[in-house]
C-alpha cells in the first residue's frame, strides 16, 4: 500500500541547514517541502581592533554552531529527530581563519567587511587577477588580506597549519577532515574559477602554500559522516552526512529558486546583494563571479556594500531618538508621500565604500543637491532612492554583458519586509518584487543542497524549485520607473566627477 502524502511527511529525511553569519549561527530543520520544523541561533562576537578592521575569534564558530544544532534538535519531538539524515553548511564568504595542527586559532579570523588591505588591492588588483579568479579588485576577497598578513604578520601566516573558511572549519570539527565546498573556498579568491581548483599564483600573491588550504568538495556532495560522539550529544541518530555546501550568497539564490536566466534574486540586507546563475564562466567589471551551489554552474552577482545598515544609520544618527534606530512608521509614511526623485536630492549611497560596479576601496558616501525645502523624510527617501537606482544601473550593466533580460526579482532579506522600499525597488528597476516565503533563505538554499545531496531530489535545481515559497508581489509603477530613469542619468555622473578626491581623503585620514 502507498503511504499517503500526510504519511510520507512523517517519514521522508529532515536535514539541518547551518547557516554562520557574521552576527551569529542559525540551525533550521527542513523538510522535503521546504518547511521549517525547528530552529536554533547563537551569537557571534565581533572584535574591532583598529579602524577598518573586524574579527572572530573563530571557536565561536563552532560553539555558536553546536548550540544551535542542540537548540534546533531539542525543539523535534523523538520521532522527527530520528529522520533528520544530513547537514548543510552556509556561511559568511570571504572570512578566513589561521590555525595550527591541532585547529586552535592562531590570532582571530579577518572578516569579509575588514578593509585593512587597501595598499594590497592597489598594488596586486588588476584585469588579469580579474579574469582568473572571476573578481575584480575589491575589500571582501580573502587575498589582499592574506597579502597584508604575509607583510605585517608574516610568522603567524607562515606557522599555520591551515588558512581556512568557515566551511572547512566547521567541517573539520563535524567529521574530522579540512575540506571546504568548491563555491565557499573559491570566495577566498584564491581559485582558478574555470579550472576549479587553487591557482599557485594566487596562493603565491597571498603568501600562503597549497598544503595550507583545505581540500575541495564538489556542491552537494556527501563529504562524509559527523562524528557519532557529536550526534549522540545532540540526541540525533547515527549516519547523518555533511553535505558540501556554499556561500551564503550563491545559497540565497538557490533559496529563492532564481535559477533561470531571467531570474534575478536580490538580498535586502546588510548590504544589497543580487545575482543571477550561468552554467557558463563569464566575467565582466559589471559583477564579480562566483562558483555556484549547482554543481558546473556559475553566480554573476552584484555587491552594493550599503544596504539596511545604511537605513539603520539614518534612523539611529538622525531619526527619531526615542526608537534608537528601530524602524518608525511616521518616518515611512512621510517619505511615501515624496515624489520620485526627493525633490531633487541624490544620494550615491558609497558611505562603506563601492564594490560593483567601481570596485573602489576609498569611495565615499555623498548626498548632492540639497535645498532648504527638504526635510529628514526627504533625506531618508533619498537614502532609500539611492540604494535602489544603484540597483538599476548595476542590474542594468548584467543585462547588457550578458545579453539576458530579467523579468522578476526574488527578493529576500529585512529590507525585503518594508513595503516602502520594496515599492521604491521595484519602481526604480521597472522589475516586479517577489518575496520569499523563509524568513533564512540562505538556510533554505543549503537545506535544498542537502536534500539533494542524499537523494531526495535527483538534483539541486529540482529541490529549489520544489523547496522554495513565496508570499507577496510588488508590480512596478512604469510611470515612476521612468522618472528614476531621468535621475538615474544624473546620479550615474556623482561618482566619477569626485572620485579624484576619495584618494586625498583617504590619504589625509591615514597621515601618521
Amino acid at each position: 500500500m502507498s503511504e499517503t502524502k500526510e504519511q510520507s511527511k512523517t517519514t521522508e529525511p529532515l536535514v539541518i541547514a547551518i547557516d554562520s553569519s557574521t552576527s551569529a549561527t542559525k540551525a533550521v530543520v527542513v523538510n522535503k517541502v521546504g518547511e521549517v520544523l525547528s530552529s536554533g541561533k547563537a551569537e557571534i562576537d565581533l572584535f574591532t581592533p583598529a579602524m577598518d578592521q573586524y574579527e572572530h575569534d573563530p571557536a565561536q564558530w563552532w560553539e555558536s554552531t553546536s548550540t544551535a544544532i542542540a537548540q534546533a534538535a531539542a525543539g523535534l519531538s523523538v520521532e522527527d529527530r530520528a529522520r533528520v539524515s544530513a547537514m548543510c553548511i552556509t556561511h559568511q564568504r570571504e572570512s578566513f581563519a589561521l590555525v595550527d595542527e591541532n585547529g586552535a586559532a592562531l590570532r582571530h579570523a579577518v572578516l569579509w567587511l575588514d578593509s585593512r588591505a587597501g595598499e594590497e588591492i592597489k598594488e596586486f588588483g588588476s584585469p588579469h587577477i580579474h579574469e582568473l579568479s572571476g573578481k575584480p579588485a575589491d575589500t571582501t576577497p580573502a587575498l589582499y588580506k592574506m597579502t597584508w598578513l604575509s607583510r605585517h604578520e608574516p610568522e603567524v601566516l607562515a606557522a599555520a597549519d591551515k588558512v581556512v573558511d568557515v566551511h572547512a572549519y566547521l567541517a573539520k570539527k563535524l567529521v574530522g577532515r579540512w575540506v571546504s565546498a568548491m563555491g565557499s573556498a573559491d570566495t577566498l579568491n584564491l581559485l582558478d574559477i574555470a579550472g576549479r581548483d587553487y591557482s599557485p599564483e594566487l596562493l603565491d600573491i597571498a603568501g600562503v602554500r597549497r598544503d595550507q588550504m583545505a581540500d575541495l568538495a564538489e556542491p552537494a556532495s556527501i563529504i562524509g559522516p559527523i562524528a557519532p560522539d557529536l550526534l549522540s550529544s545532540w540526541a540525533l541518530p547515527e549516519g547523518v552526512v555533511l553535505v558540501a555546501g556554499v556561500g551564503d550568497g550563491q545559497a540565497a539564490g538557490l533559496g529563492t529558486a532564481a535559477i533561470a536566466e531571467d531570474l534575478a534574486y536580490v538580498n535586502v540586507g546588510t548590504s544589497i546583494v543580487s545575482g543571477v546563475h550561468s552554467f557558463e564562466y563569464q566575467y565582466s567589471p559589471a559583477y564579480r563571479t562566483l562558483l555556484g551551489g549547482i554543481p558546473g554552474s556559475y553566480v554573476l552577482e552584484i555587491v552594493q556594500n550599503s544596504g539596511s545598515v545604511l537605513a539603520n544609520w539614518f534612523r539611529k544618527e538622525l531619526g527619531n531618538p526615542l526608537l534608537d534606530g528601530a524602524l518608525d512608521p511616521e518616518l515611512d509614511e512621510a517619505a511615501a508621500g515624496i515624489e520620485p526623485g526627493s525633490a531633487g536630492l541624490l544620494t550615491v549611497p558609497y558611505w562603506n565604500a563601492v564594490q560593483s560596479p567601481h570596485w573602489d576601496p576609498f569611495a565615499k558616501g555623498m548626498m548632492v543637491g540639497f535645498g532648504s525645502a527638504h526635510t529628514r523624510a526627504h533625506v531618508y527617501r533619498s537614502i532609500l532612492e539611492g540604494m535602489a537606482i544603484e540597483l538599476r544601473e548595476n542590474l542594468e550593466r548584467v543585462q547588457a554583458s550578458t545579453g539576458r533580460q530579467i523579468r522578476e526579482l526574488r527578493c529576500t532579506g529585512g529590507g525585503s519586509r518594508s513595503p516602502l522600499w520594496r515599492q521604491i525597488i521595484a519602481d526604480a528597476t521597472g522589475l516586479p518584487m517577489v518575496v520569499s516565503g523563509v524568513e533564512e533563505v540562505s538556510a533554505q538554499g543549503a537545506a535544498m543542497m542537502a536534500m539533494a545531496g542524499i537523494g531526495a531530489y535527483s538534483d539541486v535545481q529540482s529541490a529549489s524549485e520544489a523547496m522554495a515559497t513565496f508570499i507577496e508581489r510588488t508590480e512596478p509603477n512604469m510611470e515612476a520607473y521612468e522618472t528614476y530613469g531621468q535621475w538615474a542619468d544624473i546620479q550615474k555622473d556623482i561618482y566619477p566627477a569626485l572620485a579624484p578626491l576619495f584618494e586625498r581623503i583617504y590619504a589625509q585620514s591615514n597621515k601618521k
